[in-house]
């Protein structure tokens, strides 16, 4: 089932758009003879889970689909991130630690055996069942990167006993193989082989790559898809005969409300101390404050505008809103992400010329004031972003990374007057064309005007006043941007080819999950999905194919990624998050920084 380019890419940007949605956990033992109470949790506004099956494209490929929906029922093979850490967690995951051998070209993956729900045991086959799909169809998983990983660099595949190898056609590095591909494979069931109900489909069973098993997973596949299109199968049989996480889902309507109980049969190290767990869906945070406000919600956000005062620092919680104080704990996500909006590289946007040029590019990024900008509209709430690693990316891996273009006023409109700009009715206009290194550049005539179109999500105050920051610093230096707003889905469908916007926001960056490195294949590689603008250049191909073969070190193309700005870097917001003060873990409530909720630790 091949999604095309552009429903590929736009799934990508749901993915991003939750990046900074919840959630709570910490790995431990539960206490709890008897299920009990009912956890009531807020989605976030505009971002409600659609789809179940995790063999997805990029349409479904979202936080508010995998992290808060999915994996609550269905577990990947290898589990990242528990509490406030971002670390690969063994305890949890459905198989032991890989072991490579053969130079780094093999991995073996020996399961421990837990079950689904109907019984079957969570083997090696039920591994192949994805890897199979995968191969049969890349394009169709939202994970794809053309000639990179799973599947296009594996040789081949196969089950033995109760472990899966996989064979690579060079070394690869361990932490970016496990992190950023076994972490994305979910094991999937035999209730889940079938064509049709009663026609057994044969992809699980089939040889990796056989044109035979291709042609069965194909079948599965548009079976699988079309009936997860149908939200009312979503509690049947079928889907929840598959379940091997902690919960079963028992309610879900076409709002994006969701009821989950407990998975009898789980098998992992923390069943559920809670009777039921309740999603609730939400258009915008104001309406979702309000529920605070009445205290019928356990968990959820409040936009930053709100708070009283700055946060101390970012990723700590400042002095909690006055009408939630005494019912609420606040706290401030740290989030394993980075944010920025997008430009529009597609040839066929009419201002690609002028976005094309790097120096055009710098002066929209040398007026972007991220420290203002974190101050007056997210009080503290965000992290200044000067690249794609995550703020809180270690040195070892990341190198120290200086800001290339702090906020100048003065040296932006510089740039633009030293390449052939002249400031004429408040806009800079081409006076000076041509491709020399005082002109305006390629493909950029006299008369040419510096306006753009931007868009961004709706709803949140803080996103508005910040945007209106960088607007205004714009039109300072002549650089006029026009914008509207629209809902998440609309922004998305909005963010490349001939839309008629140049940059786009929504709202989030980009998270890293269910690809845990931060390496940047998923995102610049101009053959990737996740390309949402288009940009492409080879030194940056090959500098992130240096990150991917062995050395595991991203302070080369980290820094070349700040400097060249294939994106317009944005604070990272630090949602802030209310947490109802009767809500207990054994080992406290704590922000993760992927956006995993894992109520399994929780309880009253």
């Amino acid at each position: 089932m091949q999604l095309s380019r552009r429903a590929r890419v736009s799934g990508i940007l749901v993915a991003a758009i939750s990046a900074t949605s919840i959630f709570l956990a910490h790995p431990g033992v539960s206490t709890a003879a008897t299920p009990a109470g009912t956890i009531t949790f807020a989605e976030a506004a505009g971002a409600s889970p659609n789809y179940i099956f995790p063999f997805m494209g990029c349409a479904y490929f979202s936080i508010n689909n995998v992290n808060q929906f999915q994996e609550l029922m269905f577990r990947p093979l290898y589990w990242f991130g528990v509490g406030g850490s971002s670390a690969f967690a063994p305890s949890v995951s459905l198989a032991k630690p890989p072991q490579f051998s053969h130079g780094n070209r093999t991995v073996t993956i020996a399961m421990k055996g837990w079950r689904f729900a109907d019984g079957q045991v969570v083997d090696a086959r039920s591994v192949m069942f994805f890897l199979n799909m995968y191969r049969a169809d890349p394009t169709s998983y939202c994970g794809y990167t053309a000639n990179v990983g799973i599947p296009d660099q594996v040789i081949s595949a196969s089950a033995l006993a109760n472990a899966v190898t996989i064979t690579f056609a060079t070394p690869v590095d361990h932490q970016w193989v496990l992190s950023n591909y076994l972490s994305q494979i979910t094991p999937m069931p035999n209730a889940w082989d079938f064509t049709a109900p009663g026609v057994r489909g044969h992809c699980a069973s089939g040889d990796f790559g056989a044109s035979t098993t291709t042609a069965a997973c194909l079948n599965v596949e548009h079976y699988l898809d079309a009936t997860a299109t149908k939200t009312s199968t979503y509690t049947g049989s079928m889907w929840q005969s598959g379940v091997d996480g902690p919960w079963k889902l028992t309610n879900f309507d076409n709002g994006g409300n969701v009821t989950f109980q407990p998975n009898a049969r789980y098998s992992g190290p923390q069943r559920p101390m809670v009777r039921y767990v309740r999603e609730v869906a939400f258009t915008t945070s104001l309406a979702e404050e309000n529920r605070l406000q009445a205290g019928s919600l356990d968990i959820g956000y409040v936009d930053t505008s709100v708070l009283p005062t700055p946060a101390p620092r970012p990723g700590v919680a400042g002095a909690n809103w006055g009408p939630l104080s005494s019912r609420y704990r606040l706290f401030a996500a740290s989030p394993w992400a980075f944010n920025y909006a997008a430009f529009n590289f597609s040839p066929t946007d009419p201002k690609a010329a002028a976005l094309a040029q790097l120096y055009i590019r710098q002066a929209l990024q040398t007026a972007v004031d991220q420290s203002g900008i974190i101050t007056r509209a997210f009080r503290g709430y965000a992290f200044p972003s000067y690249s794609p690693l995550p703020p809180s990316t270690p040195t070892a891996i990341g190198g120290r990374l200086v800001n290339p273009y702090p906020f100048n006023l003065t040296a932006a409109k510089n740039l633009l007057i030293g390449h052939g700009w002249t400031l004429q009715n408040g806009v800079m206009t081409c006076t000076t064309p041509g491709s020399a290194a005082n002109q305006c550049g390629a493909n950029i005539s006299v008369h040419y005007t510096l306006n753009f179109n931007m868009v961004w999500t709706a709803g949140s105050p803080s996103l508005d006043l910040a945007f209106a920051n960088e607007t205004a610093a714009w039109s300072s230096i002549g650089i006029i941007v026009t914008h509207a707003t629209e809902s998440n889905d609309k922004v998305i469908a909005d963010c490349g080819g001939a839309s008629g916007f140049e940059i786009c926001s929504w709202a989030g960056g980009w998270s890293y999950q269910p690809a845990y490195f931060p390496s940047g294949e998923r995102l610049f590689n101009p053959t990737s999905d996740f390309n949402v603008g288009s940009y492409s250049s080879p030194q940056m191909t090959s500098l992130i194919g240096a990150t991917v073969t062995g050395s595991a070190n991203l302070a080369a193309y980290a820094k070349y990624a700040a400097v060249q700005l294939p994106v317009l870097y944005e604070p990272t917001p630090a949602r802030a998050i209310e947490v109802i003060r009767t809500l207990r873990s054994k080992v406290g409530v704590v922000p993760s920084p992927l956006g995993n909720f894992m109520p399994e630790y929780l309880h009253f």
